[in-house]
């Protein structure tokens, strides 16, 4: 009995394709894994000089961001926000990131009484995790 082997080079071009279409499913479903677990930071809307702290720590998981200007004005998102309406806009940030925490971004120059309004809304919003920015010295 004879066997007739084939020749590697006389095969169709069919033959040597790649099927890239398990490839490109498998990128597509890691890019919508790393869409869907992406954290997203809102930024304050305003550069604020933060003070000087000794005992500055970075913080890991942030989702809010609430600036204080020098004269007083609060931001959230980019917005000026009045500061009768920070509690509502600090609950409807955190239903967006419920794992994510607050920091406070408040200028050197700004007054006590403001913060402690941002401070009382987020601890009417049940937050807790709460942190003010500061300059590491």
């Amino acid at each position: 009995m004879r066997r007739q082997f084939r020749r590697r080079g006389s095969g169709s071009d069919d033959d040597a394709d790649i099927n890239l279409t398990p490839m490109l499913d498998v990128v597509f479903i890691m890019l919508i894994f790393f869409i869907v677990t992406a954290t997203f930071i809102k930024q304050a809307g305003i550069d604020v000089f933060r003070p000087d702290a000794v005992t500055a720590e970075q913080k890991p998981t942030v989702a809010m961001l609430i600036a204080i200007s020098p004269n007083g004005d609060i931001w959230i998102d980019k917005k000026r926000v009045d500061p009768t309406t920070v509690r509502a806009h600090i609950e409807k940030l955190h239903a967006e990131n419920p794992k994510g925490g607050l920091v406070i971004q408040a200028d050197k120059a700004s007054k006590n009484e403001k913060l402690m309004v941002v401070l009382a809304a987020a601890r009417a919003a049940g937050l807790q995790e709460v942190a003010i920015s500061t300059e590491k010295n």
